[in-house]
């Protein structure tokens, strides 16, 4: 079974904002395209028991919360005006939540 994770738009959309190279957006719009064309229901997206089969009867019945919450939203950062100044005050938690650097006590940074 592929249940989609968000490390993928996650890496993407940091490598771009670092590098600028269009070729991280030009992936994460295939990506997205796939979802598009693979898991889209009508009430949400799907994961896949099978993703070289076309059959769409193999699709897992649900959808992981993750999904949106962090695999759609670092796409959507990707293709956004994102100021990668941004990165310097803010960080991402694992679930692709921003948190304020400036608000971890000193005593916990590296």
């Amino acid at each position: 079974a592929v249940v989609s994770t968000q490390s993928t738009g996650e890496s993407l959309f940091l490598l771009h904002s670092v590098t600028g190279n269009p070729s991280y957006r030009e992936w994460g719009w295939h990506i997205f395209q796939g979802y598009e064309r693979s898991s889209r229901l009508c009430s949400g997206y799907s994961g896949l028991y099978d993703t070289q089969s076309s059959n769409y009867l193999y699709r897992i019945d649900r959808m992981e919360s993750g999904f949106l919450s962090g695999t759609l939203k670092y796409l959507y950062l990707l293709f956004s005006d994102f100021d990668k100044r941004l990165l310097d005050n803010w960080l991402f938690n694992c679930h692709g939540h921003m948190l304020w650097k400036h608000a971890i006590p000193s005593s916990l940074t590296y």
